[in-house]
């Protein structure tokens, strides 16, 4: 029975688990002191990124994972299972630690707190072939990893963001999304994205304020004035080539239950913590996986119908680049370079814990 202190210390570190838009779509309820329960949610009543909630269930999962990896520091085991009955959008995760002083700390522990995103441009100083294979083997079992390193591919997968950035900035649902995300005039922010995190520069980033004061601005901008132009270039296009590589993870099976973007999602966790242990930045790249399905499972995503014939077109070429189909879970893009000077950071425990 560990005490409620330790137990506070492993719930610290957990939180700083990734989640869509940093949105931490759980809350924590200390039940004794060999039992968490780990309160998730979803966001897909608002949030076009969250398609049937799979992006928060693969969240639950870098939660889940994390809290493993830092309950490792206080020689406990910590294993979970999801608490029957619960619904996909408000699963109970009952995660029972045990000791095991034989245990050691697992390698990837002095990780969680510096991974970060990073979304600005990075070196073009290929893999070496000792990252190469920790990349590739971080997933664990029942995972691959796919690199897509050439000038060439890193050119294909740029023009798929172009492309899917354009869907992001003039899709209406999207729009919400984002006035909701971004904290303006900040470098940090508790449960929102600094905008001095998105990764334009100063002055694109006050014209973005000014035009996402409504609809009406925004759509006027990229109808008359090619208002997605410079955010594509900076956020999407440039980014995109200048990596070492994209990663795409993929499962041997197609994800179908909860459970198994749960384990996506600590999959993802895993590749992501290893790339920071190899003094690499990392930043996910998942809407054209996201959008892919949402054309392959829904017949309309937006009011809009030329953004849902962009999206079908997105989701096409999702396959015919990445040869995702069903089995692609998380892609990324890679490389050396700083870590970012503004982040996303969490809310602190106390916010978090049940009441």
């Amino acid at each position: 029975m560990a005490e409620r202190d330790i137990l506070l210390k492993i719930l610290d570190l957990a939180r700083w688990a990734p989640s869509g838009d940093n949105t931490q779509p759980w809350r924590f309820e200390i039940v004794a002191g060999d039992h968490i329960a780990v309160h998730g949610h979803d966001t897909r009543e608002w949030c076009i990124y969250d398609f049937d909630g799979h992006a928060s269930h693969m969240a639950h999962g870098a939660l889940l994972e994390t809290l493993r990896i830092a309950a490792t520091a206080h020689g406990l085991d910590a294993v979970w299972a999801r608490r029957p009955g619960t619904p996909d959008t408000a699963p109970v995760f009952d995660v029972k630690l045990t000791d095991a002083p034989a245990l050691r700390a697992d390698p990837l522990l002095p990780f969680v707190e510096t991974r970060s995103v990073q979304r600005r441009p990075l070196q073009t100083t290929p893999l070496s072939a000792a990252q190469r294979a920790a990349l590739q083997g971080a997933a664990g079992p029942g995972y691959s990893v796919e690199l897509f390193e050439s000038f060439a591919q890193r050119r294909r997968i740029a023009g798929l963001l172009w492309d899917n950035a354009r869907i992001r900035l003039t899709c209406p649902e999207a729009y919400r999304v984002h006035k909701e995300v971004i904290e303006w005039n900040a470098r940090f922010s508790e449960d929102r994205i600094p905008d001095q995190a998105v990764g334009v520069d100063p002055l694109t980033a006050r014209l973005m304020r000014w035009v996402m004061q409504s609809w009406e601005r925004v759509d006027f901008f990229n109808r008359y004035l090619f208002g997605t132009v410079a955010p594509r270039i900076q956020l999407d296009f440039l980014p995109a080539i200048l990596c070492a590589a994209h990663l795409l993870v993929r499962a041997e099976r197609a994800p179908v239950s909860l459970e198994d973007y749960v384990h996506a999602g600590v999959a993802m966790q895993r590749v992501w913590l290893t790339a920071e242990s190899l003094d690499l930045r990392l930043q996910p790249e998942m809407t054209p996986l996201i959008f892919r399905w949402y054309g392959v499972h829904r017949a309309a995503v937006s009011r809009s119908a030329g953004v849902n014939e962009a999206i079908a077109g997105v989701a096409a070429a999702v396959d015919a680049i990445l040869d995702a189909r069903d089995t692609g879970v998380f892609l990324c893009r890679v490389g050396a370079g700083a870590r970012a000077s503004a982040r996303s950071v969490r809310q602190p425990v106390s916010a978090l814990l049940a009441s």
